[in-house]
């Protein structure tokens, strides 16, 4: 080969590797990779519905299918403590499909389970924030331990009065009514030569709330009355004390209060000085004999 053409290829060779090597470096210092078959995507991951919460939740809220909502949760993920309607959804393919699977776990009623029915009535006992699984330990259930410390208004206390049918309205008073506590008691009257027997009745407490009968915290849906042997109602710490006087003193009676009259003031009853003592007396005659029965407001 000529001389001079073998030097015009050698210097030709050298200026496109010299080329190459300047647009290896503008282009990062990587070099380019050699076209290869793309791989195929990967199958996504199987769902799972996980109730959690729609919003924050604070400590003592009640439940209702308006706080929790059905959520697709990755199954390999679910925690054995979370609620769950027993169903996988199939693994999402693509970003679409997944989109549509987490719509349709955002409807109220997933494969035929509702979430208010999961949780309904329960009471939150720790704080659970927006999108957290709801799991049994942050709250608490009718009949579950805890429940009544849970749901005592602040600086409330729970005492239980015992009852019979005749002294709870014939069982129609249920968890969540409003009472007014009455004691009645014998006593002397000393107003009529001191060997009358006079028979007490008053209002220690009224308008507290009925937080359970016997063990119940919540009538059943259908149920109209509640027979038992003990009342629990929620009282402050000084209608404790009182509430406790009266059950060691007599019989302890419940009254019923109307729904439209709930808003009075609640708790103990101020006593009413009687300007005289046959303004609150009433005189019973059974069978010849006399009884005065002594009624204070």
């Amino acid at each position: 080969m000529n001389p001079v053409r073998l030097l015009i290829v050698l210097v030709a060779a050298i200026s496109a590797i010299g080329l190459a090597v300047v647009m290896q470096r503008a282009l990062g210092g990587k070099p380019a990779a050699a076209p290869s078959a793309i791989a195929a995507p990967v199958a996504g991951k199987p769902m799972t519905q996980v109730l959690v919460a729609k919003h924050d939740l604070a400590i003592g809220a009640r439940l209702t299918g308006e706080d929790v909502i059905w959520q697709a949760w990755p199954t390999e993920a679910v925690n054995a403590a979370f609620i769950t309607n027993g169903a996988a959804l199939p693994a999402p393919e693509g970003a679409a499909k997944a989109k549509a699977v987490v719509a349709d776990a955002a409807n109220e009623m997933i494969g035929g389970v509702d979430p208010a029915k999961a949780v309904e009535g329960a009471i939150v006992r720790d704080p659970i924030l927006t999108g957290e699984p709801i799991t049994p330990r942050k709250i608490v259930r009718g009949g579950d331990g805890g429940y009544l410390s849970v749901v005592l208004s602040p600086g409330k206390r729970a005492m239980s009065v015992p009852v019979t049918s005749e002294t709870a309205v014939g069982g129609f008073i249920l968890p969540g009514d409003r009472v007014d506590v009455l004691q009645t008691r014998d006593a002397q009257d000393s107003g009529q030569g001191g060997g009358s027997k006079v028979l007490i009745a008053e209002t220690i407490l009224q308008n507290v709330r009925v937080l359970a009968l016997d063990q119940t915290t919540a009538a059943e849906k259908e149920a109209k009355s509640i027979v038992a042997a003990t009342a629990t109602l929620e009282v402050s710490p000084t209608d404790a004390e009182a509430l406790a006087r009266a059950k060691a003193a007599g019989p302890i009676t419940l009254a019923l209060r109307a729904y439209t009259d709930l808003g009075g003031p609640s708790g103990a009853v101020g006593r009413v000085e009687r300007r005289t003592q046959d303004d609150a007396m009433v005189r019973v005659n059974r069978g010849g004999q006399t009884t005065s029965v002594s009624v204070r407001p």
